[in-house]
């Protein structure tokens, strides 16, 4: 299949029109007048700045559609989404797991291949008990965000044939490693049929060791169709060796029922949102 055959039709952003008629006129107005190269030295070089700001603010859509909230039929369904990143992870999970269980909470956990191929069994527990699982690349490279076109599609399609067949689902939604990327991820988020999602806010469970100073920071402003981020997989610990997001989902998931909202999975929301 030839790489811009996608199953959600890619569409350049504004911002991306933009910084490449730019570039194409360069050279038109160099030979105009050789004068003006200061000027369209400079201007190259802020659309450029723009567009690795964009890429590298994991909220941004300026470089490709961006789940930051849920959509708004979700939402007005009172759903929220707990998101999960990092794992499987044994010594973690399971424990997640059973809290979620108790209080009838659905998440989404964007797992990573390599780790989901090392815990299989995890994985489709996962998966059994009712949550999603989706990509969250094959290796978590930490220069994610300076891949090309061919390193984006390696990643992410390793990590959707891993996932697919451990769980027997395919992943339709895509994490970035820390929510970095650069323009050319959307052109293969549209080939894999991926929809990429960040959060409305997350609690920095992989650093900050105090379970109630990331609670807070979930919990501000908390309301329907926001999207929570929270670690299996390199989560932090407490001083007593306990890691993070065991200490703070339970409160999590009481303040979330006492609001009246829902935890559910970014594909029920989807779900929700489809006409």
């Amino acid at each position: 299949m030839p790489l811009f055959s996608p199953y959600r039709q890619w569409r350049p952003t504004p911002l991306l029109m933009g910084s490449t008629l730019l570039t194409l006129a360069a050279p038109v107005a160099l030979a105009a007048n050789p004068d003006w190269w200061p000027w369209v030295l400079a201007a190259i070089a802020a659309a450029n700045a723009v567009m690795t700001f964009a890429g590298l603010w994991p909220r941004c859509d300026w470089v490709g559609p961006n789940w930051t909230h849920l959509p708004a039929a979700a939402a007005e369904r009172g759903m929220v989404a707990l998101t999960i990143d990092d794992g499987p992870d044994p010594a973690v999970t399971p424990a997640v797991l059973d809290l979620l269980d108790r209080y009838g909470a659905k998440a989404t956990f964007f797992c990573i291949g390599e780790r989901a191929e090392r815990y299989p069994a995890l994985c489709r527990e996962i998966a059994a008990r009712g949550h999603a699982v989706e990509n969250h690349t094959m290796r978590h490279r930490h220069n994610f965000a300076l891949l090309l076109l061919g390193g984006y599609l390696a990643e992410l399609q390793a990590a959707q044939d891993a996932l697919t067949a451990i769980t027997g689902t395919r992943p339709r939604f895509f994490r970035a490693p820390a929510g970095l990327r650069n323009p050319l991820l959307d052109p293969v988020l549209g080939r894999l049929g991926l929809r990429l999602a960040s959060w409305t806010r997350r609690g920095y469970d992989t650093v900050e060791k105090n379970p109630q100073a990331v609670l807070a920071k979930l919990l501000k402003g908390l309301q329907a169709g926001d999207i929570l981020l929270l670690h299996d997989g390199s989560a932090a610990r407490t001083a007593s060796g306990r890691p993070v997001i065991l200490e703070a989902l339970q409160p999590l998931l009481e303040a979330i029922a006492a609001a009246g909202l829902r935890p559910a999975t970014l594909r029920e929301a989807l779900a929700a949102s489809d006409p």
